[in-house]
């Protein structure tokens, strides 16, 4: 097993994420196969209980785990499906630590952070990188290892010190550490001097980069790039500039333009092939030349972040891309919605070509999120309910087709007429893991006529990712469907609603999921539910429809025969 470690300097925020997922891809066009290890220094055991607008995202992975929005980085740009071991936080060590000490492992020794932390955190990377990720059932042949945070932080010494211990054990041949850093532009000239600090502060903790990507706003000068080598004591060559870019999928491309692999190769000794990118520099090529517009609003309500929402924004892009369209995302905080004199946030939802709900936790924005369900409704605008989004339009049908007036959620009014309610097997006390979490089997429902859910996911039984406490209630579940909201697909046992919609002869895409589908969108496999967002909303959804709708009367007349 090879091992690639990249940490930060100067500034957090640099970019790591998209450059590790870069390198991978890149990898990867060599033939090689990569799994990912993402460190984050803080001391939650995860980040399910942190707040989107502090943290951004909290990302679900296929085993339940809540974790930090790089993880999401890796899966979609190397289409591979990670664990919640692949992300270790300073909170999980020192609980397993704690829990050795609790068991008498250490035999009475005295707990230390040199070699009882130090020796585990080995221990977990080595054990990880061995999981199979990509399908395969084989293990990787490099492991990438992203270390969050900046080099000086005090959170992360603990990590620097065990990888220090862990290059020493493995050799030089089989761990490369790379360095991320900013070269700001003062005056139109490129400074290198938080670059050779950065440096500088790595050595001290005993670690020497192999290589040093250089982030700036324009491609790196060489005299800059003779400077940092000079300085930092690393080949000319393995300075590579990671300037700004149209789109992030360049950056792979950026990278092997600057011969990364042929680095890379040298320094691990291991044998790849020449790169084949054709694939990913066509779809890099296609977003930099799309020019049919498509607007998409959300309606959020943590809108002041948008990386509190970035699987979504990806997902969106990603279905816009394969139906070849550039995406206008506008956003609108659900709270202005709550105010019908509020012009502008109306204006902008009647001129949206379509409309998303994501998921989201608390009262606050809810009836926002009702009202735009019944807007879409109404307008026969194209619609797209995700978690709360889902529940938001079981409550606003309730309330207005069925004229349940106090319909709501138990989340919210306990004393109301409770259609969305708490699911029975969930902690209400402790928060962190202890929602129904992970992938799910989902069954859509078997009925003459195929619901466009099914249609859009070409399957009657599908696995998505599911982060919530609350399902539909099931005592209204017929009464709903019979008055037109038909709930589509169910999970295993039949009970818990998973997708609802309204059927096409009535509106264009009006279509809810309780499950989070954006967690499992690629950038050339885009999510089914997102895709019909965007067809819809394209004016395309008909005729993909009806080619859907031949291609599975073709089939039954074949299995008929």
């Amino acid at each position: 097993m090879k091992y690639i470690v990249v940490c930060g300097g100067v500034v957090s925020g640099l970019g790591k994420g998209v450059t590790i997922s870069s390198i991978g891809r890149l990898l990867q066009g060599c033939g090689l196969r990569v799994t990912s290890i993402k460190i984050d220094p803080y001391v939650n055991v995860d980040a399910g209980t942190m707040s989107p607008f502090e943290h951004g995202e909290v990302f679900v992975l296929n085993d339940g785990g809540e974790c930090d929005l790089d993880l999401g980085n890796y899966e979609r740009f190397l289409n591979i499906e990670l664990t919640s071991d692949h992300n270790i936080t300073t909170g999980k060590i020192y609980r397993e630590v704690i829990s050795h000490e609790r068991r008498g492992d250490y035999l009475g020794k005295t707990v230390q952070v040199v070699p009882h932390l130090t020796d585990l955190i080995q221990k977990w990377i080595e054990r990880v990188s061995r999981i199979p990720v990509d399908g395969s059932g084989l293990e990787a042949d490099i492991c990438l290892i992203e270390v969050g945070g900046t080099v000086g932080d005090i959170e992360s010494m603990v990590f620097l010190e065990a990888l220090r211990q862990f290059q020493q054990t493995l050799g030089p041949e089989n761990f490369c550490l790379m360095f991320v850093s900013l070269v700001p532009v003062l005056g139109g000239e490129q400074k290198t001097k938080p670059t050779q600090h950065g440096v500088k502060e790595l050595r001290s903790l005993g670690l020497s980069p192999k290589i040093i990507f250089c982030r700036s706003s324009f491609q790196l000068n060489l005299s800059t790039k003779n400077k940092v080598s000079g300085f930092c004591h690393v080949p000319l060559e393995s300075v590579l500039s990671v300037h700004d870019v149209n789109n992030i999928y360049h950056v792979p491309l950026m990278l092997m333009e600057q011969n990364l692999h042929l680095i890379l190769e040298k320094e691990l000794q291991i044998k790849m092939n020449a790169p084949q990118m054709n694939q990913w520099a066509s779809m890099a090529k296609l977003v930099d030349n799309l020019n049919q517009k498509v607007q998409i609003v959300v309606v959020g309500k943590y809108t002041g972040s948008q990386d509190s929402y970035l699987s979504v924004i990806k997902a969106l892009k990603h279905a816009s891309l394969e139906c070849e369209r550039e995406l206008d995302l506008v956003w609108v905080e659900a709270t202005q919605l709550e105010d019908t004199n509020n012009i502008e946030a109306w204006d902008i939802l009647q001129k949206a070509d379509g409309v998303i709900v994501p998921g989201g936790f608390g009262d606050r924005g809810f009836l926002g999120k009702v009202k735009a369900a019944e807007f879409c409704r109404l307008h026969k605008k194209p619609f797209l309910g995700v978690c709360l989004g889902f529940q938001a339009m079981v409550v606003e049908f309730c309330r207005n087709v069925l004229h349940i007036e106090d319909a709501n959620s138990e989340e919210f009014d306990s004393n109301a007429t409770k259609v969305i309610v708490f699911m029975p097997e969930v902690d209400k006390k402790n928060m962190g893991g202890t929602m129904r979490l992970g992938a799910r089997e989902t069954f859509f429902v078997k009925k003459s006529k195929t619901s466009l859910a099914q249609l859009l996911y070409g399957s009657s039984i599908i696995s998505e990712r599911h982060r919530h406490r609350y399902e539909v209630n099931p005592q209204f579940i017929t009464k709903i469907h019979n008055a037109g909201l038909h709930f589509v697909a169910k999970d295993s046992t039949g009970q818990r609603m998973e997708v609802v919609e309204l059927s096409n002869e009535v509106h264009p895409f009006y279509l809810g999921c309780q499950y989070h589908p954006e967690f499992k969108s690629r950038p050339l496999a885009s999510s089914p539910p997102f895709k019909g967002l965007i067809l819809a909303a394209s004016g395309m959804l008909e005729d993909f429809l009806r080619t859907k709708i031949n291609s599975v009367e073709k089939n039954k007349s074949i299995s008929s025969i």
